[in-house]
């Protein structure tokens, strides 16, 4: 199975998916006329940084993750975005098959802070596969799909964009330890506050009012939850 051969054909968002999820199609091709039975394909998918060009905005999002844009040549290394496993069906010389990733919009990963900070362009990804394949014309033969079989895919910035829009409509993400979630419940709960952007407005604005500085590398929110942990010891 040294000789196949696998290409990206496109990526796309599933728009009936329960949580985000990108499709990336895949055409696996096989020497002419082999018939290959099935094949228990994984994918390791990175995303290769230094495969393209930055604007000064998203270079400025990505400060956090690589440094200044003069150190990018040490910094700016290979990002892991995920890992998925499809079976693909029987096929003779050539087939295509949809290998589902399901993602995450947690902006404590490194991968979404990286595609979270480019507004135009696309994505330089890399699909790394392995596997075992089942195939013969006589009976099953079953060899292991070497490691180094890779493609290159260059998503479009858009097709992530209108991913998390599709599920995370006009919103962020934000997560937060155990306790500082107990207290921010404990304060709606005693405030009677409708939702929880009602409740981080009403923390913002009881910060501003106290007058107090936020610390500079925080923003205006570690002031706020400092006031919610002071009220709650009182």
């Amino acid at each position: 199975m040294s000789e196949l051969r696998f290409t990206c054909v496109g990526v796309r968002a599933e728009p009936y998916a329960a949580g985000p999820t990108l499709v990336f199609r895949v055409r696996i091709t096989a020497p002419p006329g082999e018939r290959v039975h099935a094949l228990a394909l994984r994918c390791q998918i990175r995303i290769e940084p230094a495969r393209r060009r930055y604007e000064d905005a998203e270079a400025e999002g990505l400060g956090d993750l690589f440094g200044v844009r003069s150190r990018w040549g040490s910094t700016m290394h290979p990002v892991q975005f995920a890992q998925a496993s499809v079976v693909v069906p029987g096929f003779t010389g050539e087939g295509e098959v949809d290998l589902p990733v399901p993602c995450t919009y947690d902006m404590d990963i490194a991968a979404t802070r990286y595609l979270d900070a480019l507004t135009q362009g696309e994505v330089p990804f890399l699909l790394l596969f392995s596997g075992t394949a089942f195939h013969g014309a006589g009976g099953f033969e079953v060899h292991p799909v070497p490691w180094d079989k890779e493609a290159v895919c260059r998503m479009p910035v858009a097709v992530w964009r209108e991913m998390v829009e599709q599920h995370f409509p006009g919103c962020g993400w934000l997560r937060l330890p155990r306790s500082a979630m107990d207290e921010l419940l404990a304060y709606r709960s005693r405030h009677a506050l409708p939702s929880w952007e009602a409740t981080v407005r009403a923390l913002l604005e009881s910060a501003d009012r106290g007058g107090r500085q936020a610390p500079a590398t925080g923003g205006p929110l570690p002031a706020a939850l400092a006031t919610l942990t002071e009220e709650a010891g009182a």
